[in-house]
């Protein structure tokens, strides 16, 4: 397949850890671009050097993401998307900043026909079980119930692909299970979820749903999605760290040795490295957007999902659903 397009400069520590997550996935036999200044070192590792496309300008952190976009044209998150577009590489990820990331995709590789809004899709971990899917987790403050109807078919698809759900669950996010519960929103995207044909739509669901078995898919406005997301960040940042410190005290050495076999893959499934990042659904390519303290092994894995959305043809069915919807 053609390559992954990876933004070397998209990401706090960047070009360190972007680098090595990309020697790590060809290492593995997946064909990667690297998307960098002309003199960008580190792309040679071993018996195998990476190829370059060449980009002048980066997009900062805290730079307007739609104005970066346009005035920056040579920026390396511009040329990943170009790239995609183009037919130059099949997929692309940045760790760099997420609204333009989000811009350049749409304005470079183009919103799916039919879709009125593109959603970040982030997989939240559950522990024992495939990750509930939630969308939007940021790309639109404001929505409309329509749209949320299109996140739900788009979510579905990624779930089934993305974690081989046959038959994804999906769930509104609001203040209460009964159907009257929630905002003048959540109250009309109700009714539509329910007609809506293709979906296995199994009503409300509140925040505490999220991390369990009983929903795989939830769908909810970008401002409230982001804000469960990073509070969930928090919340098992926090969880984490006083277990990690508790089990640094000498006298509990012991029983931390014991535990830590049990721990390890309770601590694998949380963490957000395993699943290398968020998706960009709606737009006509696979974007992963990475989060910008990504590790190493987080961008390889980003690339590795990368590549198996397009090996699935994701895109290809969102478009056929967008589509049969009537969208």
């Amino acid at each position: 397949m053609l390559p992954v397009a990876v933004d070397a400069m998209g990401g706090d520590d960047a070009p360190g850890p972007i680098l090595a997550g990309a020697h790590a996935a060809v290492a593995a036999g997946v064909p990667v671009l690297l998307v960098g200044p002309a003199d960008l070192d580190g792309r040679s590792s071993g018996s195998h050097t990476i190829d370059l496309i060449e980009a002048s300008e980066v997009i900062g952190m805290h730079d307007d993401p739609a104005q970066g976009v346009r005035r920056k044209k040579d920026s390396t998150l511009v040329r990943a998307a170009e790239a995609v577009r183009d037919g130059t590489a099949s997929a692309m990820i940045s760790g760099g900043n997420t609204g333009a990331t989000m811009a350049a995709a749409l304005l470079r590789m183009g919103r799916i026909a039919g879709v009125k809004r593109p959603a970040i899709a982030t997989p939240i971990p559950v522990p024992g079980t495939t990750p509930t899917v939630l969308l939007d987790a940021g790309a639109n403050a404001e929505v409309q119930a329509e749209w949320l109807v299109q996140f739900a078919l788009m979510g579905t698809v990624y779930a089934r692909r993305a974690f081989g759900i046959e038959r994804p669950r999906v769930g509104l996010l609001s203040i209460g299970e009964e159907p009257g519960k929630g905002d003048t929103l959540r109250k009309e995207a109700y009714e539509l979820l329910a007609a809506a044909p293709g979906l296995d739509f199994i009503g409300n669901v509140e925040g505490r749903d999220i991390m369990t078995a009983d929903i795989d898919v939830c769908v909810t406005d970008g401002f409230t999605g982001n804000v469960v997301l990073k509070t969930l960040e928090g919340g098992m940042k926090a969880v984490i760290g006083a277990l990690l410190e508790a089990f640094a005290d000498p006298e509990l050495k012991t029983h931390a040795d014991a535990l830590m076999p049990a721990l390890l893959p309770l601590y694998e499934q949380l963490s957000p490295d395993t699943y290398g990042g968020a998706i960009l659904l709606g737009v006509d390519g696979v974007c992963v957007i990475a989060h910008g303290s990504s590790s190493p092994r987080a961008i390889e894995n980003g690339i590795n999902f990368a590549r198996d959305m397009v090996e699935q043809n994701m895109v290809g069915e969102i478009r056929d659903a967008i589509a049969a919807a009537g969208a």
